[in-house]
């Protein structure tokens, strides 16, 4: 009886609404079943065993590696045994002029040294599969030493790369995009105040972002305080209503949504078309 008194007009806009709800597909409702985060562990790869905690944590962290480390080849291998990711924590140049460690990339280097530095850095981190930058606040800001990182990324095989959002002048992320390379940014740092309380507050913000926007990635330090947290903390993930996935699980993750909603937004749209008198 309502539908019957509805105008042509009214009916088809109603048409419209349920054809995008009941068109989109099973698969998009089980991605959208909980919020993800993703959580990277910076810094890794030194004698350490704050940094063996973070590698046997029972969860999906990844874990990133600076490169020609003391303990890089055998806490990446270590790693990989536990079924973490394993990503090259690159050193690049900050605005401050920081020392890097080895293997750090130089604004003033030529395009020929620069992809030495980054074959160099991938060969020393084994089981690697992506890239994100430590520092480099002021070589992140450069468009041309970005797209040569880029390049070289996509040399290399199936890797992806976490712009680390060390400053908002970062044109990293626009660069991987705009050259087809897998990739997501941070959204949160965990312990830039490496205090108990500002850790476990930056967890929680983490996962209100995720359940706000569907997705949050954190990076954190295997710092004793922010280790406390994530040992406190991520056996309740599930309970809080998110999961903890890898990064190239969140990119994978992303993308089949994109393609999910663009799908539906394409049907409705030929709907639309379709039911115009």
């Amino acid at each position: 009886m309502i539908i019957k008194s509805m105008t042509t007009g009214t009916q088809c806009l109603l048409f419209v609404a349920l054809s995008f709800f009941i068109s989109i597909p099973a698969q998009a409702e089980a991605l959208t079943d909980l919020p993800v985060i993703s959580i990277i562990i910076d810094d890794l790869g030194s004698d350490n065993p704050r940094h063996e905690r973070v590698v046997k944590l029972d969860a999906a962290i990844t874990c990133s590696f600076l490169p020609q480390n003391t303990a890089t080849v055998r806490l990446a291998k270590l790693a990989h045994q536990y079924n973490k990711e394993i990503m090259l924590h690159l050193p690049m140049e900050s605005v401050a002029r920081n020392p890097m460690g080895p293997g750090g990339l130089l604004l003033d280097m030529t395009q020929q040294e620069f992809n030495g530095a980054v074959e160099k850095n991938l060969a020393s981190v084994p089981h690697v599969t992506g890239i994100n930058n430590h520092m480099g606040s002021l070589l992140t800001r450069h468009p041309g030493h970005m797209i040569w990182l880029m390049n070289a990324i996509r040399k290399n095989g199936d890797l992806f790369f976490v712009d680390s959002r060390t400053t908002h002048e970062s044109v990293a992320m626009m660069m991987a995009t705009e050259q087809g390379i897998p990739s997501l940014q941070r959204d949160i740092f965990l312990d830039h105040d490496k205090s108990m309380q500002a850790v476990k507050s930056q967890f929680l913000k983490t996962i209100e972002r995720a359940k706000r926007t569907g997705t949050a990635l954190a990076i954190g330090h295997p710092y004793t305080n922010t280790l406390a947290v994530l040992e406190e903390m991520l056996p309740k993930l599930h309970s809080m209503g998110v999961r903890l996935v890898t990064v190239s699980e969140m990119i994978d993750y992303k993308h089949m949504r994109t393609k999910t909603w663009q799908a539906s937004l394409s049907r409705s749209h030929q709907v639309v078309k379709s039911s115009k008198p």
